[in-house]
């Protein structure tokens, strides 16, 4: 019978937990063929998500979590997720049920009757949302497609059901910096798109405001194109050729007519305009020198405060640990961290 893990990070969603485990726990009966693993990631919640999660997880022995020491993010939730999952096949679902569970089905047929390696999924409208995210989003994936190899899919989200070597293959990407959709695209595979409806969330409130999506954009941007590397040079390489004929200009005028014009505002303008793309081309370069710099320091990923089971990941060890009421089937250490 093969194993299905359903990896869900979690960060402030203390309303969602019992309404996510209904609902995957009435679709896991659906699919009786199958085992299920439900592995909760509570990325540094600050609210009573992590009680919830222990209530579930009290009644319901498929029920693992991970809790982290602290808020590392979606991206560091959904590795850890992968890393620790036992399943044939992955699935990455976020607690807010915009994952429609029903979709588990037509992605298990994607990858055992069609011989897909991954089925993803992509939303075909972005009904609810505001109009101007909707557009800077649509711009990405375009941008994206275009400065980079990775192939991005308008709309793609990150709930998909991947077989166990395309996770294999994702975590022997273990840099620092993550950006799933990305890596996603870059491991290859075949994967197969399924196209739905958005849904609306059915409790609580996103936690992705417009700025966390523009740097999460930026971050996407670095980690898979040196575009604005070269879009930085090549500025700077026209200024060069421009500045070269003006300076010669600038010579034959004063040997010509003996009298240079006074021109004290174009002169300013000048320098602002260059002091820009100057500060603009050391901005981007810094961009890709501080990524370098926290992927030199090696880092984790993530810190496990506690779990409720043997973690497979050596270096991540409990920093706590577990409640009595689930030492009998967890792996407790004090104070070790990988």
């Amino acid at each position: 019978m093969a194993k299905v893990s359903i990896i869900v990070p979690c960060h402030n969603e203390q309303e969602m937990i019992p309404i996510l485990y209904e609902a995957l726990d009435h679709e896991s009966k659906q699919l009786s063929d199958y085992e299920f693993e439900f592995l909760l990631v509570d990325d540094g919640s600050r609210d009573r998500t992590m009680e919830e999660i222990r209530k579930v997880a009290a009644k319901d022995p498929r029920v693992h979590y991970i809790s982290f020491s602290r808020n590392f993010g979606k991206e560091g939730a959904m590795y850890a997720g992968l890393k620790n999952a036992q399943g044939d096949y992955c699935v990455i679902m976020d607690a807010d049920l915009q994952d429609p569970p029903a979709l588990l089905k037509q992605m298990i047929d994607a990858i055992e009757i069609e011989g897909y390696d991954s089925c993803a999924t992509r939303r075909v409208t972005r009904a609810g949302e505001p109009p101007i995210r909707s557009f800077f989003a649509r711009q990405f994936y375009k941008l994206m497609n275009k400065a980079s190899d990775v192939d991005m899919v308008d709309g793609a989200r990150d709930y998909r059901m991947m077989t166990r070597p395309f996770v294999n293959a994702i975590l022997q990407m273990g840099e620092y910096n993550r950006f799933s959709k990305g890596i996603f695209g870059w491991v290859g595979f075949k994967t197969k798109w399924l196209e739905y409806e958005n849904v609306e969330r059915v409790a609580g409130e996103t936690k992705w405001s417009f700025w966390k999506l523009f740097k999460y954009a930026i971050s996407g941007i670095v980690s898979f194109s040196t575009v604005p590397l070269q879009f930085a040079s090549a500025f700077g390489m026209l200024l060069s050729v421009v500045s070269f004929f003006a300076i010669i200009f600038i010579v034959v005028r004063k040997m010509m007519f003996g009298d240079p014009v006074a021109g004290w505002p174009s002169t300013i303008c000048i320098i602002m305009l260059i002091g820009g793309i100057q500060l603009l081309s050391i901005g981007i370069l810094g961009q890709y020198v501080s990524r370098t710099y926290m992927e030199v320091k090696e880092r984790p990923i993530y810190l496990c405060r506690e779990a409720n089971f043997d973690l497979n990941d050596e270096k991540q060890m409990p920093l706590v640990a577990t409640a009595p009421s689930q030492k009998s089937n967890s792996k407790s250490h004090d104070g070790g961290i990988g």
